[in-house]
This record gives C-alpha cells, sequence and structure tokens, in this order.
C-alpha cells in the first residue's frame, strides 16, 4: 500500500481540503483508498459525511492501541473511498503517546497491520503543526505532499517543515520523500499569487505540481453538505483542479496490479 502523508505545519493552507478531494479523485480513477484522519479537529471526517455518531473508534484508538486499523474504518458515500475517522480525543495524545513504547511508530505498526491488499494507497491527513501526531504520519508515510498556500509567508513555512523532514529521514525513515508541492487558494486577480508561484518554483522546481488550485467558493461549501467538492459540484474551477491534481498525482506514482 502507497502511504501518503498530506502535511504543513501552518494552518489554513487548504491541506484537510487538498486531503479530500484527492482521496476522491483517486478512488473515481478506480484506486482503493483509505483516508487517515489525524488531525483532532476532525474536519476531514465531517468533509466526508462521517458524523460524531459514526465515529465509535477513531485514529486515537488506533495510536493508543485501543483496536487495530481495520476496526477504526468507516466507509464513505465514495465508492472505493474509507476513512479512519478523528475525533477530540486526538487532542490529548500527543501527551499519551509520550508514554508508550514506539510513540513515534505507533501508525507505522498499525497501517503493517493492514489487511493486505485492501487498499491501493493511503493518505495522511495530518494537524497543521510539527508534534508526535505529523511525526507518526511522516514516520508511517514513503512520501509526502505539501499543499501550500499562494502567500507572502508561504516559503518560510516551508523552510520549517523540510528541515523536519530531513530530521525524521535522518533518525527513523531514510526512505521519506517529498512527492510534490501542491500549490493552493491562487488568486489570479492578485499579483501576489503569481509571484509566491514563480518563487516556489524557482526555489523547488518540478516537484511544485503544474496544477494549480484556484480561490473557489464551491470547495469552501462543500464541506458543510458531508461531501467533497469533486461530488458537490463536479464542474467547479476547484474541483477540476483538484481532479487534474489527481491526475498528475498518478503519474508520479508506482502503479498497484488493483488499479485498474
Amino acid at each position: 500500500m502507497i502511504r501518503i502523508a498530506v502535511a504543513n505545519q501552518k494552518g489554513g493552507v487548504g491541506k484537510t481540503t487538498t486531503a479530500i478531494n484527492l482521496a476522491t479523485g483517486l478512488a473515481a480513477t478506480g484506486w482503493k483508498v483509505l483516508l487517515v484522519d489525524l488531525d483532532p479537529q476532525g474536519n476531514a471526517s465531517t468533509g466526508l459525511g462521517i458524523g460524531h455518531a459514526q465515529r465509535d473508534r477513531s485514529s486515537y484508538d488506533v495510536l493508543t492501541g485501543g483496536c487495530p486499523l481495520e476496526e477504526a474504518v468507516v466507509p464513505t458515500r465514495v465508492p472505493r473511498l474509507d476513512l479512519v475517522p478523528a475525533t477530540v480525543d486526538l487532542s490529548g495524545a500527543e501527551i499519551e503517546l509520550v508514554e508508550l513504547g514506539e510513540r513515534t511508530h505507533r501508525l507505522d505498526l498499525a497501517l503493517a497491520a493492514a489487511p493486505s491488499g485492501r487498499w491501493d494507497i493511503c493518505l495522511i491527513d495530518c494537524p497543521p503543526s510539527l508534534g508526535l501526531l505529523t511525526i507518526n504520519a511522516l514516520v508511517a508515510a514513503q512520501s509526502i505532499l505539501v499543499p501550500l498556500q499562494t502567500e507572502f509567508f508561504a516559503l518560510e513555512g516551508l523552510s520549517q517543515l523540510l528541515q523536519t523532514i530531513e530530521r525524521i529521514r535522518a533518525r527513523f525513515n531514510p526512505e521519506l520523500s517529498i512527492l510534490g508541492v501542491a500549490l493552493t487558494m491562487f488568486d489570479r486577480r492578485n499579483n501576489l499569487s503569481a509571484q509566491v508561484a514563480d518563487d516556489v518554483r524557482a526555489c523547488l522546481g518540478k516537484v511544485v505540481f503544474e496544477t494549480v488550485i484556484p480561490r473557489n467558493v464551491r470547495l469552501s461549501e462543500a464541506p458543510s453538505h458531508g461531501v467533497p467538492a469533486l461530488i458537490y459540484d463536479h464542474r467547479c474551477p476547484g474541483s477540476e483542479a483538484y481532479m487534474a491534481l489527481a491526475r498528475e498525482l498518478i503519474g508520479r506514482l508506482p502503479k498497484p496490479a488493483a488499479a485498474a
């Protein structure tokens, strides 16, 4: 199973929106997808229509040993897309994990114990921080996808994340690589967005995806309806951009035999 962490320690960059819609786009093209919600806010769970009553088991239970991963999985209304939901209990998990063995590898071990062949790919939606939850995701992942808002402080935050990735490589996961940087919240009417995009491309080169995600009201509206934007309005500019990003992402991935 391919494992990708969707991470940026800066909040409000479209990380969860990216995780939800990429997972939906991958599922729409035939991949069997698992989305793990590691954010205590649980926005990915809410955005996929999984209410609190459906979160009997969550990523908190998986990390703390309360249940195996497959017992926490719930199906979503998107065919071929399953979810490990998050609850507010995760907000205290950072403290509890300190007392547990293999505290940086809890998610990695849980995913390794999952049934072989059930999913082709796992996306991990990380919280906007570089604490133990995100470290668990980066240790478990083979690669990281970084949503990056096209605004002034984008590169400053990215440098912090890149330093963390290097530390994770050195101590825990030497195979971790950057799959790509996705530029989000791009405003074509704003010269600053274009300037930041140019600066990021000049700095990082081909690691930056060609597809740019625009600012789009429909992307913001979709979570309140409990569906991904790709289902809420598949013809809006935001949805079309995420489908293009999903296709570009697939081009960078090894092809599992099951994803035909």
